[in-house]
């Protein structure tokens, strides 16, 4: 070990580059960040070979005045804050003044810019400290090029260019999505490849997340209490194993942030698988001086004073659209019976209701509001079932509309679950494991209304289920319960894990594919569904039923044509 010593200038920046430009797409959201922050309404960009070669970003923002160029360059030199008060209250998406210094000290980096006020431009680089001449109008030029060159041991552990373009291109978007108002181009190679003209926000997400995701997404805009939020979310249809399409900008700022990722899984909660991903661009607006963004270097995590009220605040706003009305049926006086006139036949006919549906719909128009799942009229496959409103035909998936029903019910069911014995109790063969789980949260198994105890280390016997899942096959139903037990521990089972676990619970309690049931059967499904929350979805986020109208059917066999 020598002495203590000061660092030369060059290799504190160089160390500094580590953290600020970890690669060419760091370095680029730098360049693009500054753009905006100088009032930019165009920025175009020109990558050679996934910007390891050149990274070139031009604005027409305001400019840097002649005698600031050399101080651009210069570590902690910054035109955004001055005092602690202002590093509390940060409105810009740049302030620590190191981006451009630590680009410098690991590329070959020239910097062109005029003002307004000024006859023409001016340029600057790292290996010419003395601005010269240069001709341009009013904005900002920056070219990096040969990323690395000098610190051969970080650009080894560079990627391919495909790779490292790529990750270009993210950051690309993420900025492009975060200004809708700013027009942005993008070459890479000398190829034209994206080009956005300003927008709506709407228009930006549309273009950038595609048509698909804006005709299966919802607008989302609530405020309250100093906090707005804007932007889009998809329905549970729209989804992905993946979290590419999830972006979320805090005062402008792309954030990854737990607090947030926590509030929207739980709004997704249970309407979507939980391996399934949901897909987002939402804008939260929030006063500078509530949260802290000096957190990390890539500033992309971010500090809440009030973390609780964000998190409720967030969860709250997109639970509302994802919420529809608490049931699809109005509250009525008029009750149509599910038990309908029996005839000695169970099929009692299409003839018989029409006629029924005919007799309720004419005597009060309203009526057709009061059922809008109508009546049923058949089965297809054991899977499906057909019904008839005043719209058209009604397709239902029994298995998905029956799951949620059943959720439904577990969830809103309160202290113990009511049980169901068993006429014969089921055994089954068991894993150690499983056996003594069972033994070991037998009182949490008794909370959710199951009588599971082991027989053996090699044996289970279940004696009762809960009542609401009485014609679930016990065996698998009781395995899934305690696979979920055994995943997620018995505490967070019953607390963060317990709508899950009811999830699970309620699809093995769902009537099963290839049932055969009678009309009543299917009318009395149709009604409990009118009554359920979110029954236009299962628990994994999959429709449960589509409205064909007349007219379509009509279309489809080209009558009146």
């Amino acid at each position: 070990m020598g002495s203590i010593k000061i660092l030369p200038d060059l290799l504190v920046s160089q160390i500094a580059a580590g953290e600020v430009v970890e690669r060419p797409a760091s370095a680029l959201k730098e360049l693009l960040e500054n753009s905006l922050d100088s009032g930019a309404t165009s920025i175009s960009v020109h990558l050679q070979e996934g910007g390891t070669k050149l990274i070139r970003v031009a604005d027409n923002g305001k400019g840097i005045a002649r005698e600031d160029l050399a101080l651009a360059l210069r570590r902690h030199a910054t035109s955004k804050i001055s005092t602690l008060e202002e590093l509390h209250s940060i409105r810009s998406l740049g302030f620590r003044g190191e981006a451009l210094a630590s680009i410098a000290a690991v590329s070959k980096l020239e910097l062109f810019s005029r003002m307004a006020s000024e006859d023409h431009g001016w340029k600057i680089g790292s290996n010419s400290p003395d601005p010269v001449p240069s001709s341009r109008a009013t904005g900002t030029t920056v070219e990096v090029s040969d990323l690395y060159f000098n610190t051969p041991a970080r650009r080894k552990f560079l990627k391919s260019a495909a790779t490292e373009f790529s990750h270009c291109l993210d950051v690309f978007r993420r900025i492009a999505l975060s200004s809708p108002g700013t027009a942005f181009s993008l070459q890479h190679n000398g190829k034209a490849l994206q080009q956005y003209s300003a927008s709506t926000l709407e228009g930006r997400i549309s273009e950038i997340l595609g048509n698909e995701f804006a005709e299966a997404a919802f607008s989302v805009e609530e405020s309250s209490s100093g906090l707005s939020i804007r932007g889009m979310a998809a329905r549970p249809v729209y989804s992905s194993s993946t979290r590419d399409a999830q972006f979320f900008f805090v005062n402008g700022r792309f954030v990854r942030d737990k607090l947030l990722n926590h509030a929207l899984k739980q709004a997704y909660q249970d309407v979507l698988h939980h391996q399934r991903h949901p897909a987002f661009a939402l804008f939260l607006t929030i006063s500078p001086g509530e949260i802290d963004v000096n957190v990390h270097p890539a500033k992309t995590e971010i500090r809440f004073r009030e973390s609780r009220a964000v998190h409720q605040f967030v969860f709250h706003a997109l639970e509302k659209g994802l919420s529809p009305p608490v049931a699809l049926r109005p509250a009525t006086t008029r009750e149509i019976p599910v038990a309908y006139p029996v005839q000695k036949k169970m099929d009692l006919g299409v003839a018989f209701y029409e006629k029924l549906f005919e007799q309720h719909f004419e005597e009060k128009p309203a009526a057709a509001e009061d059922f809008p799942l109508g009546f049923a009229i058949g089965q297809l496959s054991g899977v499906y079932i057909l019904a008839q409103n005043s719209q058209g035909l009604v397709v239902v998936d029994m298995h998905a509309a029956h799951e949620r029903v059943v959720y439904e019910k577990l969830k809103t069911s309160s202290g113990q679950f009511p049980m169901q014995p068993l006429l014969v109790p089921a055994t089954f063969s068991s894993t150690p494991l499983e056996s003594e789980t069972a033994q070991e949260n037998r009182d949490l198994l008794l909370e959710l209304g199951f009588d599971i105890s082991p027989l053996s280390p090699t044996t289970i016997v279940v004696r009762a289920v809960p009542a609401l899942l009485k014609n679930a096959d016990a065996m698998p139903l009781a395995r899934a319960v305690l696979k979920e037990i055994m995943e997620y521990g018995a505490t967070r089972a019953v607390a963060e894990k317990r709508n899950e676990l009811l999830a699970t619970m309620a699809c093995h309690g769902a009537v099963r594919a290839k049932r055969m049931l009678t009309l009543h059967e299917m009318d009395a499904l149709l009604r409990e569904m009118e009554q359920t929350e979110r029954s236009g979805q299962c628990n994994h986020g999959r429709p449960t039923w589509f409205q064909m109208t007349l007219s379509e059917l009509d279309k489809l066999f080209m009558r009146g044509k």
